[in-house]
């Protein structure tokens, strides 16, 4: 089941795809309607053509975005790093999310703006403490994140979150698909990042250090987890702080970051 929230003229609505079609399902967005239990759509709730559809970020209004930092292989040996033997989690808040195809302004601030893949998971139930079986139960599904991230805030401490919460910067959707599509709650899914058609990320979420069960396990013993939170589960090698040279994101490029049976954010950066 892919699910969603879209803007319409009277307001935020979540929906369900139904072949060309997205029914209403009876709440003003994904957040509530996970909030509510998942209830079944109405006999005869509204439906809109999913046909330029305006997609809000898949919750907008989460009451936490988790990320974890180093959390592929490979993206931990290009920057240089040791493998963790935790999960290491830094903050977003509901303030930096945008929809799966709207514009990343690009900062006046920065000439360091760069771009990151990222499976997420996306909370259905309540959770804190949570077992193994818990964990599972606890994920609705998963979505796609593009965790923008300005490389020269960010390390101006060992303290990442300054680089990760500028306003309006993250894409995050624009579905919400159910992990029985996906292969279960440990898919193994390709994850990829093109700049202008050029493909700079390209990985596969088998490679995770920390899967997706476990981060809901260890982020839960330190916070409860409610409907509609998020988990952003990292990025793999290839973004362009890494390279040599760098490459940054500048203003007039079209990003696509997409993970496999999920969707694509597809977006143009703008500048300020």
């Amino acid at each position: 089941m892919k699910l969603a929230t879209i803007r319409t003229g009277t307001g935020t609505r979540a929906v369900r795809q139904d072949g060309d079609l997205l029914v209403d399902l009876g709440h003003a967005d994904l957040g509530a309607y996970l909030a509510a239990g998942s209830p079944t759509a109405a006999a005869d709730a509204a439906t809109y053509p999913v046909e330029g559809a305006d997609f809000a970020p898949v919750v907008p209004n989460p009451s936490k975005v988790i990320c974890v930092g180093h959390n592929y292989t490979n993206h931990i040996k290009e920057m240089g790093r040791e493998l963790p033997a935790y999960p290491t989690l830094f903050p977003k808040f509901a303030d930096t999310l945008i929809g799966a195809h709207d514009d990343i302004v690009k900062p006046a601030e920065t000439d360091a703006l760069d771009w990151e893949v990222e499976l997420v998971v996306v909370i259905g139930t309540p959770v804190r403490r949570a077992s193994e079986a818990e964990a599972e139960a606890a994920i609705a599904g998963f979505t796609v994140m593009n965790d923008v991230s300005v490389r020269d805030w960010q390390f101006r401490t060992i303290e990442w979150t300054q680089g990760k919460i500028w306003d309006s910067s993250t894409p995050v959707g624009p579905y919400l698909v159910t992990p029985d599509e996906v292969g279960g709650v440990r898919p193994a899914l390709s994850v990829r990042t093109t700049v202008d058609g050029r493909v700079m990320q390209e990985d596969d979420t088998a490679t995770l250090l920390f899967d997706p069960v476990h981060l809901v396990q260890y982020v839960s013993t330190v916070i409860r987890l409610n409907p509609g939170d998020l988990i952003a589960t990292g990025t793999p090698a290839g973004v362009g702080h890494a390279r040599d040279p760098k490459v940054y994101l500048v203003g007039g490029e079209t990003v696509v970051t997409e993970v496999e049976g999920i969707g694509a954010c597809t977006n143009t950066v703008v500048k300020e």
